[in-house]
């Protein structure tokens, strides 16, 4: 969708955050990014860094980064939970709030995240999916403003935006609700839509997940419905995220039966605790130096857990 088609309408959009609503004709001689995100996906945290280092860096020189956010799950509609983690991740550009995929449908797009530039004519340039080739983007970038010199390398502060360990990653995404849900191995069968008592077998193979205690599995996540109950995968990453939601539940996490210690992630401490406050994606593993298959455990204190999700860098 690049090269000579006009770059679609933001007509769609339910609502706007950080400006006014932004009319593609009104953009004619600026350079315009457009970058679809969902504030969940651990993809579109890596790219973070980028896109709001191109935001800052190429203003002065005419771009207007525009994000898309078209939510995957049902809590990332909500324009607050949006405003928030926009506020949490100092984003300043404008962002469309597209929860009727309108925008989504208009750019024919089909992924998260998803980056297409237009020139100041208004004639989509350029687009790639997915993390990776930045150098590139920002040289389509660059070149479409008439920026001169060379641009200074990217810092990344947070440790959950840090660019994968692809050598290492041997675990994909993995989704707890039914309808997208596999390698799911505790020994009785799911029974959808209802509680159900699980328990995780004595062992787990590459890329398997069990449940224990009371659960609900829905279309699109695992539900806690008693206390104490666990969630076990076995991994080989170098970073285990879930995303996962609550109104207040407190947790546990083990590596193969121990505390984390040094390989805790950003939402918990070295003995493995943690809060979930509200539906976001939390950062449990995070490891040093050489990587090996581990069985990752949580255990929640408190029913109402919401589980969605295992992502992985």
């Amino acid at each position: 969708m690049t090269g000579s088609q006009p770059m679609p309408s933001f007509g769609g959009a339910t609502a706007w955050l950080n400006s006014p609503p932004l009319d593609t004709e009104a953009l004619r001689g600026h350079v315009v990014a457009v970058d679809f995100c969902t504030f969940s996906c651990i993809n579109w945290i890596r790219t973070l860094p980028h896109i709001s280092a191109w935001a800052h860096r190429y203003e002065r020189d005419g771009l207007v980064m525009v994000g898309v956010h078209s939510p995957e799950f049902a809590f990332e509609r909500d324009i607050d939970a949006v405003a928030d983690a926009l506020k949490e991740r100092n984003i300043r550009y404008p962002v469309a709030i597209d929860n009727d995929f309108a925008v989504w449908s208009a750019f024919d797009n089909n992924y998260w995240p998803a980056l297409y530039i237009a020139d100041d004519s208004g004639v989509l340039r350029y687009h790639h999916y997915g993390e990776g080739s930045y150098e590139q983007s920002e040289s389509v970038i660059r070149q479409l403003v008439g920026a001169d010199g060379i641009p200074e390398p990217i810092s990344v502060d947070r440790a959950d935006e840090i660019e994968a360990d692809w050598n290492a990653l041997k675990s994909p995404e993995t989704y707890l609700g039914y309808e997208r849900a596999q390698h799911f191995v505790s020994p009785s069968d799911a029974i959808l839509d209802q509680s159900h008592s699980y328990a995780i077998p004595p062992q787990l193979d590459s890329n398997q997940w069990a449940l224990s205690g009371a659960w609900t599995i829905g279309s699109h996540s695992a539900s806690l419905d008693e206390p104490n109950g666990q969630l076990a995968y076995r991994f080989h990453a170098r970073d285990l995220h879930l995303v996962m939601g609550s109104a207040g539940a407190s947790f546990r996490v083990t590596i193969d039966g121990r505390p984390p210690g040094a390989a805790h992630g950003l939402d918990v401490d070295e003995d493995g605790n943690g809060f979930v406050s509200k539906p976001r994606l939390y950062q449990l593993i995070r490891q040093f130096g050489s990587i090996v298959e581990h069985t990752f455990e949580i255990t929640f204190y408190d029913r109402g857990v919401d589980a969605y999700v295992f992502t992985f860098g």
